[in-house]
């Protein structure tokens, strides 16, 4: 990104007097023991969690992208993505109009001699499918970053955003890159966190009912992979996130949706449709030859 295009993220976000900070405790704050206690349970289960990773890993080579896996019973699809792959968001079509559909972006990319590889919906909108928080695209940002409490899922801090960096990923807590911004190629901006530095998003409860069908992205540790994941039944919110941390092993994760979440993914023949989407992350590759558009009279 360019020093101006820096400089423009930095004066849309504001300027945070000191970095926030890194605790999510609640209540009485613990002896030292117990804070020893937990940070070995902490690092206990990250490497746990970093076994399972390591075996998806295996599982998803060979040119696979997208699997299903099986958690504590739940069926999930997950996708992978590398840094220095293709990796875009879109928004809006060449009409002006939000692409909305799996389909709609399908055809605009066929047309250009591109097609996907795997695609989901990637952050909530508006009623009008504009994006509620940031929304950074071909390094333009097209809606500023939100960092104040609020209704609903999105305001359920801490919130954060999904970076595409060009070489790495990143997901930041909102406060977190609202003092030290990045210099993302594409980003979007939603909440709540899932997963914040091996912890889960202290208003998850073992204990809850509320179950939907949820979607979400996680990062590896040294920032170069990137984990999509859709829940195929209804899920908590706790045990999506552990399948985040305990699964897949990653410190940071973020919830992108509930409800509406939807995925394509051409390898397993799927393509979930539904009422329009707002913001769509996508993994990008050239037509086959045999199947590019042909230029007009051959």
């Amino acid at each position: 990104m360019a020093e101006a295009t820096r400089n423009q993220l930095a004066g849309v976000i504001g300027h945070a007097s000191k970095p926030p900070s890194r605790t999510l405790v609640t209540g009485k704050r613990a002896g030292l023991g117990g804070l020893v206690a937990l940070l070995a349970r902490g690092l206990v289960t990250l490497a746990c969690g970093a076994v399972f990773s390591l075996g998806l890993a295996d599982r998803l080579s060979a040119g696979t992208v997208c699997r299903d896996e099986i958690f504590e019973g739940v069926p999930f699809t997950v996708c992978r993505v590398q840094a220095g792959q293709d990796l875009r968001v879109f928004l809006t079509a060449p009409d002006g109009q939000p692409y909305g559909s799996f389909a709609r972006l399908a055809a605009e990319l066929a047309r250009r001699g591109e097609r996907m590889v795997f695609a989901m919906n990637a952050g909530m909108f508006h009623p009008n499918q504009r994006p509620v928080g940031l929304y950074v695209e071909n390094g333009e940002i097209h809606a500023p970053l939100m960092t104040r409490a609020g209704p609903g899922n999105f305001g359920m801090l801490p919130n954060g955003v999904f970076c595409i960096l060009p070489q790495r990923f990143a997901v930041v807590e909102s406060q977190r890159f609202a003092f030290a911004p990045l210099p993302c190629r594409a980003a979007t901006q939603s909440g709540p966190m899932l997963v914040i530095d091996g912890a889960l998003h202290p208003r998850f409860l073992p204990e809850s009912t509320s179950a939907l069908i949820r979607n979400g992205v996680g990062v590896t540790a040294d920032g170069q992979t990137a984990f999509f994941a859709i829940a195929n039944r209804p899920v908590t919110f706790y045990a999506f996130a552990r399948f985040f941390r305990d699964y897949l092993g990653v410190p940071q994760a973020l919830y992108l949706d509930g409800s509406l979440s939807r995925l394509y993914a051409r390898e397993l023949g799927r393509s979930d449709w539904g009422r329009p989407m707002g913001p769509i992350v996508a993994l990008v590759e050239p037509l086959p030859e045999a199947e590019a558009p042909k230029p007009e009279g051959e």
